[in-house]
């Protein structure tokens, strides 16, 4: 049967695209379509303009930390409209990138809402095209929960685009988004609370880490509060908002921050059409090779709910390319040692297993632990402290895990996983010589277990 295309993507975030890239590359007919912004999350509303305002929020500590080594100014003055203006210019640069990328590959870029017809058709604004195969890659979309007063409350998505920043604001969540976006409000100034329904945020983070990033937000003066959650919401006469929480406490802030998970974008999709079946979670099930209930049709990236990180989109999105239109060249994705960041005041940086994993794998386990005050601080006021810690297999001496709070703790951890990825015992890391002097060189300087599985 003749198709219009080899491969028809829906949705031209990291995944889509790369995937959509790669396959035209290989000699593919390949069509894209995209309902709202090329890039997807990532660009648009999540990595990269968060990333932009973790540095905005940072430049508070480095004007204060400036004094130490002898620079003087008048009281700085921080100007949010100028933050977003240059925000939103900087993704409109690379919205562009992303549609040169794709037509550049020669690609069909269709802006509009794709949905399946069958396991071979999809119609955009009204048009039918027919594809050998069809790639979901929708993405994810913020979820707030069903409460009183929920459309008094934002999301990520509605954070990038605030008018002005609220004096006062309430972040509710325990995952990365909500730690990364409680910091950027409390460094840009905003009176900044941080609620969590457990004991601790970033659960599934190593215990360590965890504590230590609590130790430092506190320090920073930002309100923790866990083991709590909002039962309702009301806007007050003065245009404030009041939550009041399930034990009976209330809260009253500008902005009422959710950050408690996100959901699939499926909406519309023809799931049904062609016969696409969900998993439990509501997630697009797919095989390992991201193949759904209906043969012609693939799915990657956050609507299967594996990992949701942009670089894993992006190795699915290659996988896929590569095992359709060049086989030869095809390998799976591999899940195990991938790195991450939490872009959170203090960073933090992991790859590997935590001290929990490790032993719930039932590993016997050398810990190797260190907190130090970074050489940029020690002529400053701060008492902030960096923490590193290396996860080893007390039996192999493999190191298990790698995990950092501190400054550019993502950028340090990069490097590690590497390491790890090639199966580094910690005797590597120990004869390993040191950049001298830095903070990374404490991973290849700890000698001395803080704790040794008998």
């Amino acid at each position: 049967m003749s198709y219009d295309f080899d491969l028809f993507v829906i949705g031209a975030g990291s995944g889509g695209v790369r995937a959509a890239r790669f396959a035209a590359g290989y000699g593919a007919r390949v069509a894209v379509a995209e309902s709202r912004y090329l890039g997807g999350t990532c660009v648009n509303v999540g990595c990269v303009p968060k990333k932009l305002l973790v540095y905005g929020a940072h430049y508070a500590e480095d004007f204060e930390q400036a004094r130490g080594f002898g620079w003087s100014a008048e009281a700085p003055q921080f100007d949010w409209t100028t933050l977003i203006t240059n925000k939103d210019r900087e993704i409109n640069r690379l919205n562009g990138i992303y549609r040169n990328l794709l037509l550049g590959s020669g690609v069909t870029l269709l802006e509009g809402h794709g949905r399946m017809l069958d396991g071979h058709r999809v119609e955009v604004d009204g048009k039918v095209y027919s594809a050998k195969h069809i790639l979901l890659a929708t993405g994810g979309w913020p979820h707030i929960p069903d409460l009183p007063g929920k459309e008094h409350a934002i999301s990520s998505n509605e954070a990038f685009y605030l008018k002005q920043l609220p004096k006062r604001v309430l972040v509710v969540g325990g995952g990365y988004i909500a730690v990364e976006f409680a910091s950027i409000f409390h460094g840009l100034g905003a009176d900044t609370s941080l609620l969590y329904r457990g004991d601790l945020f970033l659960r599934g983070f190593d215990g360590a880490v965890r504590k230590h990033l609590q130790a430092e937000l506190s320090k920073r003066g930002m309100d923790l509060l866990f083991n709590a959650d909002i039962q309702r919401i009301d806007k007050q006469p003065d245009g404030s908002l009041q939550a009041t929480l399930e034990d009976g406490r209330t809260l009253t802030a500008d902005c009422i921050f959710y950050a408690t998970g996100r959901k699939p974008m499926l909406d519309n999709l023809g799931l049904e059409n062609a016969g696409v079946a969900l998993d439990e979670r509501g997630y697009i099930k797919v095989d390992e090779q991201y193949q759904t209930s209906t043969a012609s049709v693939l799915a990657i990236g956050d609507v299967i709910g594996r990992v949701q990180l942009t670089p894993v989109a992006l190795a699915e999105g290659m996988a896929v390319a590569r095992r359709l239109f060049k086989p030869e060249e095809y390998r799976p994705v591999d899940y195990h040692l991938i790195p991450t960041a939490v872009f959170s005041l203090p960073n933090i940086g992991t790859v590997g297993l935590s001290e929990e994993q490790a032993r719930e794998a039932g590993h016997r386990l050398s810990i190797f632990e260190s907190r130090f005050r970074p050489m940029k601080l020690t002529m400053t006021d701060s008492d902030e402290r960096t923490l590193m810690k290396l996860v080893v297999d007390a039996d192999t001496d493999r190191v298990l895990g790698c995990h950092m709070v501190g400054p550019d703790a993502g950028e340090i951890i990069q490097g590690l996983a590497v390491a790890l990825k090639a199966g580094a015992t910690k005797r590597i890391f120990d004869e390993t010589m040191g950049v001298h002097p830095t903070a990374a060189e404490e991973f290849v300087t700890l000698r001395t277990p803080v704790s040794v599985d008998s």
